[in-house]
């Protein structure tokens, strides 16, 4: 199977409010809008905020969206400022990683990451 390209699909219960927090408290850019939804980049993929909710009573699926950023103390700032809740302060990880945790409105979880310099994924081309 070849994969061209993906994107997460949300199904929030406000997609108007959830689209705002990923426009404005994020700064994603739109990359499409249609009727009922917004499209928006994600670095290497996409994001679609859908106004078809999940059907009331449906099981969560555990999703979590990984953001990568190139300064984590500006992004903290920046969302901070934008008086987005920060769940978890930046720390860097057992694994390496520099990592704070937000949500979006519906409470989805949202790391924002920084690689740092020495991180084997700095190294790893593939």
């Amino acid at each position: 199977m070849e994969i061209l390209a993906g994107r997460v699909l949300l199904r929030p219960s406000d997609p108007d409010e959830t689209a705002a927090f990923y426009r404005e408290a994020l700064g994603l850019a739109v990359y499409r809008e249609f009727p009922g939804g917004t499209v928006f980049f994600l670095g290497g993929g996409f994001l679609e905020i859908s106004a078809h909710a999940a059907e009331s009573g449906a099981p969560r699926t555990g999703v979590a969206l990984w953001m990568q950023v190139r300064d984590l103390a500006a992004a903290h700032k920046e969302l901070a400022d934008k008086g987005v809740p920060i769940l978890r302060e930046p720390r860097r990880e057992p694994w390496g990683l520099d990592e704070m945790w937000i949500a979006d409105p519906d409470g989805v979880p949202i790391g924002v990451v920084e690689i740092p310099p020495e991180h084997p994924l700095r190294r790893d081309t593939r």
